[in-house]
């Protein structure tokens, strides 16, 4: 997704406007056009980048929209837009070239960069009207490097922390929703590897550290798809360990708020062959969670 001033077609950057007869704008000017309609050669790109400083922020901006809408390499973009801020700082089209670098280096897979460029952007202008964009990228950039639930969290845990800013930030934003969206798909990858581990605890009847990894799940994940195995798995934890209590209000919960999941049968079976019910029964943690999801009741 390009931040809203970015979202139009480049256009061929044969358009380029040059002022005055200068004999070598005017040579450059036909490199650019040949570049554009061409496809352009080595030696002309060559030419081309050692001659940006005879053209326009605009000009500049426009050849990076170019390249970053036809080439197959996004990250060279990128060279135009950092140029931009080299020649033309602190001018408006600096600014937009910052938030494009962001995007090319996202876009090339660059997303160490694609961070770097989005928080000097936050930074710079924490006010602009793409800020909200520049922190959707930033949290964006660690969101799609999310893998399979056996690595390592940290950057699932980053992109958790950076799509909240935006919700909470720029609540009105048009990425808002998208944000909400991710948000809770990141949020199942904490949750599953907590249940990963949990299943190879129960698996090797170790079952009390089982519970606490499963607990975390139901604490912490509630509103994520692991939760209902969860539920499911501290069931037979329970069972296995004797606390009969809990293993009924673990099936309660899970019968009131999935009571149409195949784990809910599975737990509603394992409960009747012992000969029990789903019903909240004791004063653990779990019927402090039976009370408050389920009967609204917080004191």
């Amino acid at each position: 997704m390009l931040p809203r001033r970015g979202r139009r077609k480049a256009d061929a950057w044969g358009r380029v406007k040059m002022a005055g007869s200068n004999f070598s704008a005017l040579v450059m000017a036909a490199v650019l056009a040949g570049t554009v309609l061409t496809g352009c050669s080595g030696s002309r790109d060559a030419a081309l980048r050692e001659n940006l400083d005879q053209f326009t922020a605009e000009d500049i901006y426009k050849r990076g929209e170019y390249e970053l809408e036809n080439s197959r390499r996004p990250g060279d973009a990128v060279f135009y837009f950092s140029e931009i801020e080299r020649l033309y700082p602190y001018s408006e089209w600096a600014k937009r070239a910052l938030i494009m670098q962001a995007y090319s280096h996202h876009k090339a897979g660059n997303y160490e960069e694609a961070r770097s460029a989005a928080q000097r952007f936050l930074d710079v202008y924490p006010g602009d009207e793409d800020a909200a964009y520049a922190q959707y990228l930033l949290a964006l950039s660690y969101y799609d490097q999310i893998d399979d639930v056996g690595r390592d969290q940290g950057l699932t845990f980053q992109a958790l922390q950076g799509l909240r800013t935006v919700i909470e930030q720029y609540p009105d934003s048009e990425y808002a929703r998208s944000a909400i969206l991710k948000f809770d798909l990141a949020l199942c990858h904490p949750a599953a590897k907590e249940m990963e581990i949990g299943r190879y605890y129960l698996k090797r009847g170790h079952h009390t550290a089982a519970v606490s990894r499963f607990r975390v799940v139901v604490e912490e994940f509630q509103t994520t798809t692991q939760t209902p195995e969860a539920l499911l798995r501290l069931v037979e934890a329970y069972l296995a360990l004797g606390l009969l209590d809990e293993a009924q209000t673990a099936g309660a919960i899970l019968g009131h708020n999935f009571r149409s999941s195949p784990f809910y049968e599975d737990a509603f079976r394992q409960l009747r062959g012992r000969g029990l019910s789903a019903e909240a029964r004791g004063d653990g943690w779990l019927n402090n969670i039976y009370r408050q999801t389920i009967q609204g009741r917080w004191l």
